[in-house]
């Protein structure tokens, strides 16, 4: 079992498997008010005589002489801000070996926000994900005391919130379609609620046939596993506002009749990463008992090519009364989460938010670390400025009046796709979800790339589903719970 403590023991003296020390630009082991002089000067020589660097990020590993720590972890904390240290935890994280034990995190904390950011940064580092590893025994779980050194119990459990929220939107996107899909995700998402006192909604499928989320059944009904639409609320007495959160939950996107080809499917396990974000945002706003109401709309379903199959050129009826041309089965998040945001929309949130791995444009555009944020501009603002403040990256992008004509259809309301030409494939996408969103206070988070890293570990994110978007989204009902 991994815990998770503050400690103001002295660092020399207290005993742990590792310890993590920050190493500043010029090279030089920051002090810490809990190492004595004589061994910050020792492990300083150390880190000097190995050519340790400063730059964020960089791991070198010491002997724990002259402290009672078995090793010593320097890390580059680069300028030492409240992100550099976030990320500089996590990396430093993986270095402590594959049973660190007892891990002492003594990063420079500037107040509560940082001492809560290095918290989150070495969980997160160090996460792993061996659901399906066969031959482990609960002695090969990396299960870890760590302790934060200078931290408050409020940064501390901050931290646990967050952190649990990240993983746990992490867990989702690496379990396997074979085991996460519809009804699976809905039964997932009624046990938690039941733990936290939220109050969850499972819409089954002749639901949806009843009332008309044409979406949502659209695209689930090519496979055998059929869709589904959970509300989980968070509803705590007194609020003043209310947010709605929408997520696109695809268990896994075969590209339908519009099939892909087979190495674009290989990650498609993530494309319910939004609906992930969206649950673990609710629950951890349970867990921290914020005063803010929060609606989480996880519209489901698993996209496959068969018999049932949705076509290309079939007309569907979106809830609420809207038409769609379907011209590309491929582009189905749309579909899904306009149900989603019509019903959310009628219950008069003060916001709304989608979140979605909605285009492969959004890569095009702005890579793979960087989410598109499209919709109301005041909203737009608050969520960057939300982004800014806990180091998710997240660009504004513009949707012209424009672009309304690339989505309009000849023969129905709308048509799911653009132009033939490919162009601004991640705003046109965000004007097709503008139509299903009235007058409501809306904005749409594409986070195609950065919600799955192909790629090695960084910082504190690893290989494999990242949770982005969970961060951000708290931060904002944080801002907005304490206004």
């Amino acid at each position: 079992m991994t815990t998770l403590a503050a400690t103001s023991e002295a660092l020399s003296t207290l005993v742990c498997d590792a310890l993590i020390l920050g190493i500043d630009a010029d090279g030089a082991v920051v002090a810490h008010p809990q190492l004595d002089d004589e061994s910050h000067s020792a492990l300083s020589a150390t880190a000097a005589a190995l050519e340790a660097s400063g730059k964020l990020g960089s791991v070198t590993v010491l002997s724990g002489a002259p402290t009672a720590a078995r090793r010593v972890v320097v890390v580059g904390v680069g300028a030492g801000t409240e992100g550099d240290v976030r990320f500089a935890a996590g990396a430093a994280a993986r270095s402590c070996g594959k049973k660190p034990g007892t891990v002492v995190v003594a990063l420079p904390i500037a107040d509560d926000r940082a001492a809560s950011a290095i918290a989150e940064g070495a969980l997160l580092g160090a996460y792993v994900y061996n659901d399906y590893k066969s031959g482990l025994t609960e002695d090969d779980e990396p299960n870890t005391d760590w302790l934060i050194a200078g931290a408050s119990t409020l940064a501390v459990e901050r931290a646990k919130v967050i952190a649990g929220a990240v993983a746990g939107t992490r867990d989702l996107i690496n379990t396997p379609p074979l085991d996460l899909y519809p009804a699976a995700f809905a039964e997932i998402a009624q046990g938690y609620g039941q733990q936290l006192g939220c109050d969850v909604k499972v819409w089954e499928p002749q639901q949806l046939a009843d009332e008309g989320f044409g979406g949502i059944l659209a695209v689930g009904m090519g496979s055998s596993r059929l869709p589904r639409l959970v509300r989980i609320a968070w509803a705590p007495e007194g609020a003043q506002q209310t947010v709605a959160l929408v997520g696109k939950g695809i268990t896994f996107d075969t590209g339908g009749i519009s099939l892909k080809p087979s190495k674009s499917m290989e990650t498609m396990k993530s494309d319910m990463s939004g609906s992930a974000a969206v649950m673990h945002t609710v629950l951890a706003a349970a867990r921290a008992n914020l005063p803010i109401a929060v609606t989480g709309w996880l519209c489901i379903a698993e996209n496959m090519p068969s018999a049932t199959a949705q076509r290309p050129s079939d007309i569907i009826r979106i809830y609420g009364g809207k038409t769609v041309e379907v011209l590309n089965t491929d582009a189905e998040g749309r579909l899904v989460l306009a149900d989603g945001l019509v019903r959310a929309i009628e219950e008069n949130p003060d916001v709304v938010i989608d979140v979605a791995t909605l285009t492969g444009a959004q890569g095009i555009a702005l890579g793979k670390r960087t989410s598109g944020v499209m919709g109301s501009a005041d909203l737009q603002s608050e969520i960057v400025a939300a982004a800014d403040a806990v180091d998710e990256d997240m660009w504004p992008m513009p949707l012209r009046d424009y672009l309304l004509d690339m989505v309009t259809s000849k023969i129905a309301d709308l048509k799911n796709v653009g132009d033939n030409s490919g162009a601004a494939g991640m705003l046109s996408a965000g004007m097709f979800l503008k139509q299903f969103t009235s007058d409501a206070t809306w904005v749409h988070l594409d986070i195609a790339r950065p919600a799955f890293n192909e790629e090695g570990a960084y910082g504190y994110t690893t290989p494999g589903g990242t949770g982005a978007a969970v961060r951000t989204l708290f931060e904002l009902l944080e801002r907005r719970a304490n206004a």
